[in-house]
């Protein structure tokens, strides 16, 4: 299990649990990326969505999620630098029979396309099968999101289906391509 002092470290970024005290940072990286990210996310409350308390407040309760295994939100950094360079959640953990959480990300519109999705998620992924001892992490994305299906596939996630008005984003329902990978360990994970 990820401690309040593990981070994940990767060969360019620091990922670690995002808590209370990355609330200015946060705020910087939803602010920069505002319209970068509007076509992939629900529709921000305009009175909340930059407020330090409401925010903190909501950055209080992902690390209580994480203290509790029920999801863990990190935040990507370059090595040496305290700006936010993307965003990796897993939430939705299910344990029991079937050991599976949704993986959700995103990327500073000034590092797209270097890279660092990939590593951030790949890390994530990775603490997900080796730290937590999960079996299924899914990933579901809007068909015209092209540079996400091409970053699941190449880190191996498999298209298992596709949903038709599945989230609310952006003012609309969206359809998704429903995506998961499976743990490399199949005969050796055993739910906890």
């Amino acid at each position: 299990m990820l401690t309040t002092r593990h981070v994940l470290e990767t060969a360019r970024l620091t990922i670690r649990l995002a808590d209370v005290d990355d609330v200015r940072a946060v705020i910087d990286y939803d602010r920069r990326n505002r319209e970068h990210l509007r076509a992939w996310e629900p529709v921000r409350d305009a009175a909340t969505a930059y407020d330090v308390e409401v925010r903190s407040a909501s950055l209080g309760g992902r690390r209580a999620d994480a203290d509790d295994g029920r999801g863990f939100l990190f935040l990507a950094r370059m090595q040496g630098d305290d700006a936010v360079a993307a965003s990796v959640n897993l939430s939705n953990i299910v344990r029991g029979a079937f050991q599976a959480c949704h993986l959700g990300y995103s990327v500073d519109a000034a590092r797209e396309g270097q890279g660092i999705a990939s590593e951030a998620v790949g890390a994530v992924v990775g603490f997900a099968f080796e730290g937590l001892r999960l079996h299924r992490v899914m990933a579901n994305y809007q068909p015209t999101n092209e540079r996400s299906g091409k970053l699941l596939r190449r880190l191996g996630f498999v298209t298992e289906g596709y949903a038709r008005d599945y989230l609310f984003i952006n003012g609309a329902w969206r359809d998704h391509v429903l995506t998961a990978l499976m743990s490399p360990q199949l005969l050796e994970m055993r739910p906890a």
